[in-house]
Order: structure tokens, then C-alpha cells, then sequence
């Protein structure tokens, strides 16, 4: 621990939304935080639904604590996975830092309850690294990019809705179409996971330098198709599956397709919507569940799971503390406002502070006045 700095009192607490099972840190994490001589605290069984036990924890120095408001009053720095719940965020208080995702611009609800909390909001998705991109959403990204093909497939079989296609076909019968709208680590993981299957695949996007690096991985594997309003409707009409998975850091998903659109595909088809998170790249889309993933609409299957990741918990919060560990330690060692005017990009990750939003697009979309994040911390 840095020299002149106090223990941190790190929380963790269950996550509690639908069928989400990740949990903010491992117990190989918090073996990192006790060592350098600060508290952890965590919820009972927050760590269960990835098959990891409270004397898992206690056995690497942390403290159990058997409801989420003891968490919540004991610790400093409260260390989540999902946008904190209306009964999370009405404990927040304004000393408490809270180091989680957000997605705070599609959410105005949550963004008003953090504002009114006075607390320290960053979130993982808008953390970046020194080339700009963002490390703490990849790992997601990642698993949600295969998911989508995993999840479209499944909602192509006729007993989910779907036309009943197999999306890598047989011998003599032709495989699905898959249409990925976005080339970067959403799409190029699908791509991955649909060409694996079987899949006759097409990556669209507008970065040039994107489909020249996805034309010489994926070679003759993959289409690439310049993204237009024009191309996107073409491309869908005959497409047994779209992936979509674009995003605008910390900004509303631009709608791509219109219902109109939409309406132009077979029936049975489906969508997978990977940036509902964003509020969602397809003007049908509203939020699911893991309990009920799907809706139609104009015959289309609907998949939009908000914590797509939250079906595979253990190896999304593997990941995810692989990543988010470091800047972790840096929050626990020097504090939230010393370690964030340290790191620019942990900076970046600054979205509320002591109720001003400091996030420039999530103030334009939500109709907040900007405080720019430096100004917010020496203010």
C-alpha cells in the first residue's frame, strides 16, 4: 500500500439483477486487496452463482457480511459487475466510489438516482487505454459476440420461434445466413463463432481499415460489405440471422434498422441485439431478461438480453477481474480522486461525481449540464 494511505474498505456485494450471477471480484482479487493490507467485505453467497463459496473468500482475508446494506455501510469502494438496482442505488452515499457498468445514457432513471446520490460513479465501459480503446469492455464484448450466434442459433429452432434452420446447413442443403452489423470485438468475435459453425457469414461496417483487417484474418470465410442505409436493407432481406453490434462509447446505440426495415425480413428470422445495453442498434429493440430473452415482432425473434454475458458467469467474471483488477488496486491504494487525476484513463471512466455528470454524451442524451471530469474532481 502506497505510503500515507489508509486501508481501503472494498464491498462486494450480491448481484440482484435477473439471473445475473457474476460477482464484482474472485477471491483471487480480494487476495490481492487483503495482501496489500485492506478490508473486503462480501455479501454471502454473492459468489455462488459461479461456483464460488463464502469460505472461498474468507479463506483469502475477507469478511462476510450477510445482507447487501451491511456491505453498503461498511465499505468505501463498492465493487460491482451491473448497473447498480433502485434499491442498490438508494444506498449509495456520497462518500462511496462505485466501480461498475453503467450504461447510464439509454438509462435516465439510474442516471438521476446517482446524480441525487452524491457519490463517485465509473463505470467499466468507459475506461480506455492509451490507444484509445476500451479495456474494460472487451472482455464482455468478447463473450457476447460469440454468445449472439450461440443465442441466434438457438432461437432459429422452430420449437424458439424461428424458420427451423441449422445455421451451418448439412451436406446438400445450404447453411443460415448471418449478417454482423459492426466489425469491431462484438463483431469480429460472432464472425468468429458463426464462421466456426458452419455459417455463410457477412460483416458489415464503415471503417475501411476494419474490413481490410477482417478480409485478411477471415479471408474468403467472410463477406465484407461497406454499411449504408441502402446495403443494411439489402443485406437483411434474405438474412436467417443479424447480429447487431455496434456501439458508441458511453453514448446511445445509433439505430441502424427501422421497423420498416425490419419488417422486409423472412419470417422466423431473428435479431440479436448485442448493444441493448446502449438502448439498442434495431428501432424494435426494448431490453430482456435471461428468464425471458424474446418477443416478435412483425414475425421477426427478438433476442436482447441486456447482461448477455451473465450466461456464461464464470468465465465472464474470469475475465472481466482480469481486466478490471489493476485499476481495482489503484481506487483501494490511493483513493478514487488521487488515482483517477494519476490515470487519464481511469479518468475516463468518471460519468457522476458529486452530482454533476461528467461523461460529455450521456449529459447531451440525458439533457444534463457537462462538467468535464478534471474540472468535476478539482472543483
Amino acid at each position: 500500500m502506497s505510503s500515507g494511505v489508509s486501508a481501503m474498505k472494498v464491498g462486494v456485494p450480491k448481484e440482484i439483477k435477473n439471473h445475473e450471477y457474476r460477482v464484482g471480484l474472485t477471491p483471487a482479487s480480494v487476495r490481492e486487496l487483503t495482501h496489500r493490507g485492506h478490508e473486503v467485505y462480501v455479501q454471502a453467497s454473492a459468489g455462488a452463482g459461479i461456483g464460488v463459496l463464502d469460505e472461498d473468500y474468507t479463506a483469502v482475508g475477507a469478511t462476510i457480511l450477510p445482507e447487501a446494506a451491511e456491505v453498503f455501510d461498511t465499505a468505501e469502494l463498492i465493487v460491482k459487475v451491473k448497473e447498480p438496482q433502485a434499491e442498490e442505488r438508494a444506498m449509495l452515499r456520497e462518500d462511496h466510489t462505485l466501480f461498475t457498468y453503467l450504461h447510464l445514457a439509454p438509462d435516465a432513471p439510474q442516471t438521476a438516482d446517482l446524480v441525487t446520490s452524491g457519490a463517485c460513479c465509473i463505470a467499466y465501459e468507459t475506461v480506455t487505454d492509451r490507444k484509445g480503446h476500451l479495456p474494460l469492455l472487451a472482455p464482455m464484448s468478447e463473450v457476447a459476440g460469440r454468445l449472439s450466434i450461440q443465442a441466434g442459433a438457438w432461437c432459429l429452432e422452430k420449437a424458439h420461434g424461428g424458420l427451423g434452420v441449422l445455421l451451418g446447413g448439412v451436406p446438400g442443403v445450404e447453411p443460415a445466413k448471418v449478417v454482423i452489423i459492426g466489425g469491431g470485438t462484438v463483431g469480429f468475435n460472432a464472425a468468429q463463432m458463426a464462421i466456426g459453425l458452419g455459417a455463410r457469414v457477412v460483416v458489415m461496417d464503415r471503417d475501411a481499415d476494419v474490413m481490410r483487417f477482417l478480409d485478411a484474418t477471415f479471408e474468403s470465410r467472410i463477406e465484407t460489405v461497406f454499411s449504408t442505409k441502402d446495403s443494411i436493407e439489402k443485406q437483411i432481406q434474405d438474412a436467417d440471422l443479424v447480429v447487431g453490434g455496434v456501439l458508441i462509447p458511453g453514448a446511445a446505440a445509433p439505430k441502424l434498422v427501422s421497423r420498416a426495415q425490419l419488417s422486409t425480413m423472412k419470417p422466423g428470422a431473428v435479431v440479436v441485439d448485442v448493444a441493448i445495453d446502449q438502448g439498442g442498434c434495431f428501432e424494435t429493440s426494448r431490453p430482456t431478461t435471461h428468464a425471458e430473452p424474446t418477443y416478435v415482432v412483425d414475425g421477426i425473434v427478438h433476442y436482447c438480453v441486456a447482461n448477455m454475458p451473465g450466461a456464461v458467469p464464470r468465465t465472464s467474471t474470469f475475465a472481466l477481474n482480469n481486466v478490471t483488477l489493476p485499476f481495482t488496486l489503484q481506487l483501494a491504494e490511493k483513493g478514487a480522486k488521487q488515482a483517477m487525476l494519476d490515470n487519464p484513463y481511469l479518468l475516463d471512466g468518471l460519468n457522476v461525481y458529486r452530482g454533476q455528470v461528467t461523461y460529455a454524451d450521456v449529459a447531451r442524451d440525458l439533457g444534463y449540464d457537462y462538467v468535464p471530469a478534471r474540472d468535476a474532481l478539482m472543483g
